[in-house]
């Protein structure tokens, strides 16, 4: 199965805002995994004016997997640079996170208080997304992650929309998943996408393809700044 056959609504894990929500985390798990963790450590963040929507991908197989059946946003070929990619399956996963942010504006959330995110797979389909939408985002979370399609944006052809947003990419230097020289590849491409002024690229020494304390402090650092609270909150 190359692809990804979403169409049904994304079920997620939401937490809500501590008070009136007047931004959103949208953050989106890795292969194999679920929104359910994510939205506890988002939680344990307590940013009261943010609402966190960690999303469930479907379950496919995957290549990558020996075609085994698990969450998977999209097929995953290999890991490698250079690695032919499911463009299809992106590309559709892609507009399925298009919707969500549809429905947090409509919800009463401008694009610009919304924040993309992600781990692995996740942070992959986020940066892709924020270059491809039409909606102007706060920002990117990009943790232990690539960019996706990555031939498919010369420098001056990906949206102007975001060209001012926000990221925040972290990786460890002991990742044996997502090479850390992947991850050091993809912030190069991707200042030449966007403001390098407002590109933000840290290291985590030893760090294997998890998140860690400084990380997440990091994450919590980076939300109250781009997406602060609004008059008396």
């Amino acid at each position: 199965m190359c692809g990804n056959n979403m169409s049904a609504p994304l079920s997620a894990s939401i937490v809500p805002a501590a008070r009136k929500a007047t931004a959103a985390v949208i953050f989106l798990h890795g292969l194999g995994d679920t929104g359910h963790g994510w939205a506890d450590a988002f939680q344990s963040l307590s940013i009261p004016h943010v609402k966190c929507i960690c999303p469930h991908a479907p379950s496919m197989p995957v290549t990558l997997n020996m075609r085994m059946v698990m969450p998977s946003w999209f097929d995953i070929y290999g890991l490698n640079f250079n690695t032919s990619e499911d463009e299809v399956g992106i590309k559709r996963a892609s507009e399925n996170i298009k919707a969500l942010i549809d429905q947090e504006v409509k919800n009463g959330i401008p694009s610009h208080r919304i924040l993309l995110g992600g781990f692995s797979q996740g942070g992959a389909l986020s940066l892709y997304t924020a270059l491809t939408t039409n909606h102007k985002l706060a920002g990117v979370l990009a943790l232990s992650c690539w960019l996706p399609l990555h031939d498919s944006f010369p420098q001056a052809s990906a949206n102007s929309v975001n060209k001012d947003m926000h990221v925040l990419q972290c990786h460890g230097n002991a990742d044996p998943v997502v090479n850390y020289a992947f991850g050091k590849m993809t912030a190069e491409k991707m200042q030449t996408l966007i403001n390098p002024a407002n590109y933000t690229f840290k290291t985590y020494p030893d760090l294997s393809h998890c998140s860690c304390p400084k990380e997440m402090s990091d994450i919590k650092h980076f939300i109250e700044k781009t997406l602060p609270p609004i008059g008396n909150e």
